[in-house]
């Protein structure tokens, strides 16, 4: 890992497990699982180098979309990981944390959810996030409701709100704002991932379908912010 300046907040979208699939005659499935692989091993890897906070976007608002068996694929995914975490993976001293509205999922995996996240708070290592039924718009949504309602119970003066207020209200509550979001899979965009705290985000877009992602590729991107001059605003 050569670069000098790390991002304490890193945010991934993982994409491309399906077109990566689909390239070699195999089912989407076989994607997204080779998929979860490589997240196992880049999660790993942040920890080990020194990245501080982790956020990847592991299933989004939107993607109840897509066809019924790559859902449940999907799900069947998390509780396989969150199982084997339970197990294995908190030996690497990560706090796992979750974004998202967990009411839409099974019981099973609610209770794996809650699980992992008492499990692993008092681990002292990197803070995993793990964004799952997540949407930008809608964690925006649920947290002007949470204003709302403070503002009526008389907690809150409304003329005293301010950004701070706000995003402690959010599901990154407590955390720094992302430095870095990579998007491997060639696509440039930034669906719905963050919106409120990627403000002044560097953004890397990397021609690599996920599944094909390894640790070089992130040290890459991070050479890459490294040499960019964050102004934040200013000159």
């Amino acid at each position: 890992m050569t670069a000098k300046i790390l991002p304490v907040h890193v945010g991934i979208i993982m994409d491309g497990n399906g077109r990566w699939a689909q390239k070699r005659g195999m089912p989407r499935s076989a994607g997204h699982a080779a998929g979860a692989a490589v997240f196992k091993t880049i999660v790993r890897y942040c920890n080990q180098i020194g990245i501080r906070y982790l956020t990847i976007y592991a299933f989004s608002t939107e993607n109840w979309k897509r066809p019924q068996n790559e859902v449940l694929t999907l799900i069947k995914l998390f509780k396989q990981y969150l199982s084997d975490a339970l197990t294995n993976f908190l030996d690497e001293n990560i706090q796992v944390r979750f974004l998202g509205d967990e009411t839409a999922f099974d019981p099973r995996l609610r209770e794996l959810i809650d699980e992992t996240v008492r499990v692993s708070k008092d681990k002292t290592g990197m803070v995993l996030n793990i964004a799952l039924n997540y949407g930008g718009r809608a964690e925006i949504v649920q947290a002007a409701k949470a204003l709302v309602r403070d503002v009526q119970n008389g907690t809150l003066p409304p003329d005293e709100i301010g950004e701070e207020d706000f995003a402690r209200r959010l599901y990154t509550a407590g955390q720094p704002d992302p430095d870095l979001i990579i998007r491997p899979s060639g696509e440039q965009r930034i669906s719905n991932f963050l919106l409120w705290q990627s403000a002044y985000t560097e953004y890397i877009f990397m021609d690599i379908l996920w599944p094909d992602f390894k640790p070089n590729d992130l040290d890459r991107a991070l050479d890459l912010y490294a040499a960019r001059n964050r102004r934040f605003g200013g000159i």
